[in-house]
């Protein structure tokens, strides 16, 4: 019985501290809990800059936990927005010798100096975190963005070269040293640094083209310099392909495209492609508007010989070209229009398989709207649907193509039996939809407003945006303008100037809507009538005039359907037209803050976006 009682009295000292302990456990969360609204306190005072209430809580807290970081870093900070260098001082070294191998304590103590005059000193504790660097990545980025907040980007630029050597990786940290470089006005490196780090990048060339760009665009002194070191960088790599296309592009960059087709050729010749890169090349100049360096990248193929896999596909790309280049250009030549003709003869004789291709389609056009000549085009489109090979979606697009033709030339029902034919072939599809569009279009040409509504209300809803939104123009438009005495002469007349434009009749055209405007002066087909107006005159090369019409569209009519489109459309003459890009991105911004609701804003987004990336 003695021995159980000696036993239970045993145990009791061992209970009483089980107790305690459980005590201490429980008071743990009230601690914790009380301090963290201490802190949240003291955070309140630090950002509404009544310091000495923070530091004052601070200090307490600190007191109880030294080894919070976060209270550390608080504290460390409102003792420095008091200027109370001597206390952050002490504060820091305390923490070092809990801490002795931390070197972002180093960096702190240095910031202290630096801001006491003490030059020396600061540097000193830099130089000594510098040493501490071990590879890791965390510590090597939290170093980085010390010394960069502390506005010491020297050592910024130390803190990953010293990471780099250790890893032994000239990749690593590139990007952020190619900008820290440049800042300093060090192109030379930055541009080898983003070289080293290039094809280690997920993005590849694209991402070292973004961040050139970034770094060099705009300024044609840094381009220089960029294409200088990479220049030096081939000679010693002659065999890498990178190297050569960022040249290349560069080049371009610089608006030196000659120098671009220059390396084009040399890296072709060198790599016996056979003129694939020339044939990009083209294309991305023909997308620039540079028509004559697209047209001699492809002059350069051609000059392979004809035994070479591209010679033919230079060949009619060359001819897809000059006719951008002719639509581009308002001040063409009808002997401009008579020598593309003939080429395009040479060509079809030479490569008679290409009669079911999209070059007879162009060649047609070519005829039809530029050289009046719409029976010309009539008669290559029925040769080019007559091919055995042409495919069907090749010869619906062909039979709408010769509608507009049958238009041109006066044959109004012809143009809308052909529709008919392409709506019937492609019922589900989207050129079914768009040769439905096109007869609606053609009974609003000729007056018919309510069979046009009948076609254009099924329409507007179509899969194809693009149709959506012009059956959805066209409604408003004849719905608009229809009043309640049925007097529908004003708008009959516009959509007789309006075929009139499409004919090419520009003149009657005009006079036309000058007769509506005496007559009807006040009627709502006012701002329809100035968009006409600017179709015109942009069409002559008149883009002042096209500006200003637009310009009273959204000015006084800026309530009404056709105000984005206004808006939209001066962007376009300013940035594809007047190449002033500033003046465009005015107007694109313009667009997508004032009428977000727009069609267009999608499109302008991107051609902003686009803009960005090549200034």
């Amino acid at each position: 019985m003695s021995n159980d009682w000696s036993a239970i009295y045993s145990l009791a000292p061992l209970k009483k501290l089980q107790r305690l302990f459980l005590c201490l456990l429980l008071s743990l969360p009230l601690v914790t809990a009380a301090q963290s609204d201490q802190m949240s306190q003291a955070r309140q005072y630090a950002e509404a800059k009544e310091y000495a209430k923070a530091i004052d809580i601070y200090e307490k807290l600190y007191d109880q936990t030294p080894t919070n970081q976060d209270l550390y870093h608080e504290y460390y900070n409102a003792l420095i927005a008091t200027e109370d260098y001597k206390n952050a001082e002490k504060l820091v070294n305390d923490q070092i010798k809990m801490r002795p191998q931390s070197p972002l304590l180093f960096i702190d103590l240095g910031k202290i100096y630096d801001k006491t005059g003490k030059s020396k000193k600061a540097e000193d504790q830099y130089d000594k975190a510098i040493q501490y660097i071990n590879g890791d990545d965390l510590l090597t980025t939290q170093m980085a963005n010390s010394f960069t907040a502390a506005g010491k980007e020297k050592y910024t630029i130390a803190t990953y070269e010293r990471a780099q050597e250790l890893l032994h990786n000239p990749y690593i940290y590139g990007n952020a040293l190619a900008r820290l470089y440049a800042k300093n006005g060090d192109v030379d490196k930055a541009v080898n640094t983003l070289l080293n780090a290039g094809p280690a990048q997920i993005g590849g060339i694209e991402d070292t083209k973004a961040t050139m760009l970034e770094l060099f665009g705009g300024d044609d002194q840094k381009l220089l310099t960029a294409q200088k070191t990479l220049v030096k960088r081939i000679n010693a790599q002659p065999e890498n392909p990178y190297y050569a296309d960022l040249l290349t592009w560069l080049f371009t960059q610089r608006n030196d495209w000659d120098g671009a087709l220059i390396q084009i050729q040399a890296i072709d010749e060198r790599n016996r492609e056979g003129g694939q890169r020339l044939l990009d090349f083209a294309h991305e100049a023909n997308r620039q508007q540079q028509y004559d360096i697209a047209v001699k990248a492809l002059d350069a193929v051609v000059a392979k010989g004809n035994d070479k896999p591209y010679y033919i596909i230079a060949k009619a790309e060359k001819l897809s070209i000059q006719l951008d280049q002719l639509q581009n250009n308002p001040q063409y030549k009808p002997e401009d229009v008579s020598r593309l003709a003939k080429d395009y003869d040479a060509f079809l004789a030479e490569a008679p398989q290409y009669y079911a291709t999209e070059t007879v389609s162009d060649y047609a056009l070519l005829e039809a709207q530029y050289d009046n000549n719409p029976q010309k085009g009539i008669d290559l489109l029925t040769k080019a649907i007559a091919q055995p090979n042409a495919r069907k979606d090749f010869v619906g697009s062909c039979k709408l193509q010769m509608g507009d033709y049958y238009i041109l030339a006066g044959r109004i029902w012809d143009a809308s039996l052909i529709y008919s034919q392409v709506d019937k072939a492609f019922r589900e599809d989207a050129l079914g939809e768009e040769a439905r569009f096109r007869n609606a279009k053609l009974a609003y040409y000729r007056g018919d407003f309510q069979w046009a509504q009948g076609q254009l209300s099924v329409l507007k809803a179509s899969t194809s945006e693009l149709i959506a939104n012009d059956a959805l123009y066209l409604s408003v438009l004849i719905t608009e303008n229809i009043p309640p005495d049925s007097n529908l002469v004003p708008l009959k007349r516009f959509a007789y100037a309006d075929l009139l434009l499409f004919q090419n009749k520009d003149q009657q055209a005009e006079a036309l809507l000058d007769s509506i405007s005496q007559a009807f002066p006040k009627h709502p087909l006012n701002d329809d009538i100035l968009m006409l107006r600017a179709k015109l005159a942009e069409k002559h090369g008149e883009y002042t005039k096209a500006l200003d019409y637009l310009k009273t569209i959204y000015i006084q009519y800026g309530k009404d359907v056709l105000a984005d489109d206004a808006v939209f459309k001066t962007a376009e003459i300013y940035e594809k037209r007047l190449h002033q890009n500033d003046q465009a991105k005015t107007f694109y911004e313009k667009l997508i803050i004032e009428y977000p609701g727009s069609t267009y804003v999608q499109t302008a987004r991107k051609e902003l976006q686009a803009m960005q990336a090549n200034p």
